[in-house]
């Protein structure tokens, strides 16, 4: 798609805003997911080479996609798999950090895009995922939920978008999304801890917003993108296929909704925890993207780096991504 037609029409922007999702066919062409590809077959093959040398594995797979080669080693000694799967993702699947995901973050299309609903200013964060959905791997099946449940709650008036970018096709048998559609009209909802899930958040069947529509299933092809506010209620369904389905979300919000650019971890320390809680999500790094006023503010790859950076040395958020031997 060229950048002109990432420009979504005032018809693509109207269904989203009534519906509370939309999926943008097309927005890459194959070949642009690529680079992203290669770079995380690469990060398993520094970690797969860490593991064998450390006597843990005895079968690499060097010849099977990335699509197959986890699902073998997880076959073959499942807390192996998850060593392997955790040196991508880190904790919650945000510790990723390489080149090709910065890219990605910061393509034109995708910029084009969140420029027709958020405006010209735009901030990312560090609430970027990289999702590996192992087949058969409950933790993988992400309840019902909507994202500002994760949010500060001053954040629930604010659209926060999210872009679901699945770097495989992404249907029903291996997991893709459900969602209710016109479920933002409602506001946030009651969320509960996960018993079984660490980590997750989920919102009871009795408390999911009646929104009057049906479920639905969105199967979305690899280079196509899912778009979703922050106040529709989703899930993923579990991956019943012999594949991985390996996707990212990424996330984007005008300036002008609470963030924390211009903070940094080191500075007036003893403010920090007060000042924490201007952002969205407090414990994560947010940055510019775009500001077409002043182009200089939006970060390059060590911009994006030292920020990252900056906030987990000084504890935010609170897991050990940086460590050469849990995070590529």
């Amino acid at each position: 798609m060229s950048l002109k037609e990432a420009q979504l029409s005032q018809e693509q922007i109207e269904f989203f805003h009534r519906e509370g999702y939309l999926v943008v066919e097309n927005l890459f062409q194959n070949d642009e997911l690529n680079p992203l590809r290669r770079e995380l077959a690469e990060g398993i093959d520094e970690k797969v080479e860490q593991l064998l040398m450390d006597g843990l594995l005895t079968e690499t797979y060097p010849s099977e996609s990335l699509e197959t080669r986890l699902v073998k080693i997880y076959r073959d000694n499942e807390e192996v798999g998850r060593q392997v799967m955790y040196y991508l993702e880190g904790l919650g699947g945000g510790g990723y950090h390489g080149q090709e995901m910065f890219n990605l973050i910061r393509h034109p299309n995708m910029l084009k895009l969140a420029e027709s609903i958020l405006g010209p200013e735009l901030v990312s964060s560090s609430i970027y995922r990289l999702r590996t959905k192992v087949p058969g791997d409950k933790m993988k099946e992400v309840p019902w939920h909507q994202d500002s449940g994760y949010f500060s709650s001053h954040c629930d008036s604010h659209l926060i978008l999210t872009c679901w970018i699945p770097l495989v096709d992404a249907f029903r048998e291996n997991g893709c999304l459900e969602v209710i559609p016109r479920s933002h009209r409602f506001g946030i909802v009651e969320h509960h801890q996960c018993s079984d899930k660490e980590g997750y958040l989920l919102i009871k069947d009795e408390n999911l917003p009646e929104s009057g529509e049906p479920k639905i299933t969105v199967e979305v092809k690899a280079g196509s993108v899912l778009l979703l506010t922050n106040l529709t209620a989703h899930c993923s369904l579990p991956n019943r296929t012999d594949e991985i389905r390996w996707s990212v979300d990424l996330r984007y919000q005008s300036a002008k909704t609470p963030n924390n650019v211009d903070l940094w971890p080191e500075e007036n320390p003893a403010d920090y925890e007060k000042n924490l809680q201007i952002a969205c999500s407090p414990p994560e790094a947010d940055f510019v993207v775009q500001n077409n006023r002043n182009p200089e503010k939006a970060v390059d790859f060590e911009g994006f780096l030292q920020r990252r950076k900056a906030y987990y040395q000084h504890g935010y958020p609170k897991e050990e991504r940086w460590k050469p031997e849990t995070v590529h």
